[in-house]
């Protein structure tokens, strides 16, 4: 005689759930490219009905830019967060550009390359890229503040020499697809190279290839669980 145990059921509450489905969305942005999510899509992923997706996302496009806005999110959080483990600004900033360098940042940098291409389009992806601009300039003006404030950097204006390291990283970002294996070392490091030069800091202060391990790597955000239908 064999017997079995049928497999207990959990019901998720509407926030677990959603979140449920935006994980898997950000993960499904990744690594295929926010093309890629439909409703049917993250259904598969996540072995539920389409209905159930669609219930908490009745448009796609909404979808869309939860997803963006929560990898951006675990990015930002990755690689400047609001507390550091030390008090240091100037190890902070150290840190975030040894964190920018190599391929463990070329999946975002393809995914904003993907969003900031499709915003074009979808106005709802324009808003949540915009938001997510107007957070990484107040994060890293905030590091910049706190370093002028503790005699670390010298500039006038945190803000503006933020906006300025950043365009540089978002230049180099669009060589993601192709690549910076073949660009010398005064080219991969151009945005800390900037970043001296704005802060009034000597070549060299900030080189990545000193002040990060294998641990302070970024990781995207987690693959979602799989889901029981509910």
């Amino acid at each position: 005689m064999t017997s079995s145990v049928q497999r207990k059921r959990v019901r998720k509450s509407p926030e677990d759930r959603r979140a449920e489905i935006v994980g898997a969305a950000a993960e499904v942005a990744l690594t295929e490219g926010l093309e890629c999510i439909t409703l049917r899509r993250i259904a598969e992923q996540l072995d539920v009905r389409p209905g159930l997706i669609s219930h908490y996302f009745p448009a796609v496009e909404d979808l869309v830019a939860e997803a963006f806005g929560s990898a951006a999110t675990a990015e930002l959080e990755a690689l400047l967060p609001t507390e550091p483990p030390d008090g240091s600004a100037l190890r902070h900033l150290a840190r975030f550009f040894a964190r920018t360098t190599g391929p463990s940042y070329d999946d975002m940098s393809r995914l904003w390359l993907n969003a900031r291409h499709l915003s074009r389009y979808r106005p709802v992806l324009r808003e949540r890229v915009l938001d997510q601009e107007n957070g990484w300039r107040g994060r890293l003006g905030g590091v910049i503040a706190t370093g002028v404030e503790r005699g670390e950097f010298r500039t006038d204006d945190p803000v503006l020499t933020a906006v300025r390291i950043l365009v540089v990283i978002d230049g180099l970002a669009v060589h993601a697809n192709t690549g910076l294996r073949d660009h010398p070392s005064s080219v991969t490091r151009l945005a800390a190279a900037t970043a001296e030069r704005e802060l009034g800091l000597a070549d060299g202060t900030l080189n990545p290839a000193d002040t990060t391990s294998p641990a302070d790597a970024p990781t995207p955000p987690a693959p979602a669980p799989v889901a029981e239908q509910s």
